[in-house]
């Protein structure tokens, strides 16, 4: 549609998760529209991402070194991994300030549709980790969606024999919902997750 290296801009850009074509070329265009500086500091802060920024060989999770911040904290307890899918649900979950123990990233779901098995995620680095006896509970915080509950029934089958205990998220209404809008699959969570409140 346009020339050259605005149509190359707009390609590579639409191929970013969550961005379309329009998108792609709204983007593109701010971009032109913007002061050199400001797109040199962007290229800068690309590059320089590419070349520090590892996965923790720990766990999964982004990090400057061979070990993750997470992953060096003497103060985190080594006997709860908490399993996600990619390295944005670790941030997710240290907002909550919730949770002392260490992660797991497996770096995606098993999902048939797109040819992602178990051999494709990192399932043979946790069931490494779990070998020595340290861990006693594994939190399994997959995405609430078919992906990430096919995971989870993986991994707690394979863990269960192990003697460690497994535990999920629990999932439900959020705060501020309806429950007209809430679908069967969320309302029967709600339902199964219940806890006595006070008298």
């Amino acid at each position: 549609m346009y020339e050259g290296a605005v149509q190359d801009l707009i390609d590579e850009l639409g191929r970013l998760p969550g961005v379309g074509p329009k998108s792609a070329q709204r983007i593109a265009f701010h971009l032109l529209a913007t002061d050199a500086a400001d797109v040199r500091r962007l290229v800068d802060a690309l590059t320089e991402v590419k070349a520090r920024v590892q996965f923790c060989e720990t766990c999964g999770n982004v990090a400057e070194s061979d070990t993750c911040r997470i992953c060096a904290d003497p103060r985190r307890t080594a006997e709860v991994i908490c399993v996600v899918e990619e390295p944005k649900d670790v941030v997710a979950i240290e907002r909550t300030r919730e949770f002392r123990g260490k992660y797991h990233v497996l770096g995606g779901a098993i999902n048939p549709i797109d040819n992602v098995g178990p051999d494709d995620l990192r399932i043979g680095q946790l069931m490494s980790r779990l070998a020595d006896g340290t861990v006693t509970e594994v939190i399994l915080a997959t995405d609430p969606n078919v992906e990430g509950e096919a995971t989870a029934t993986y991994l707690s089958r394979l863990i269960g024999p192990m003697g460690v205990t497994v535990s999920r998220l629990a999932s439900g209404l959020p705060v501020g919902g309806d429950l007209e809008y809430a679908d069967e699959v969320t309302l029967g969570r709600a339902f199964e997750g219940r806890r006595v409140v006070g008298s």
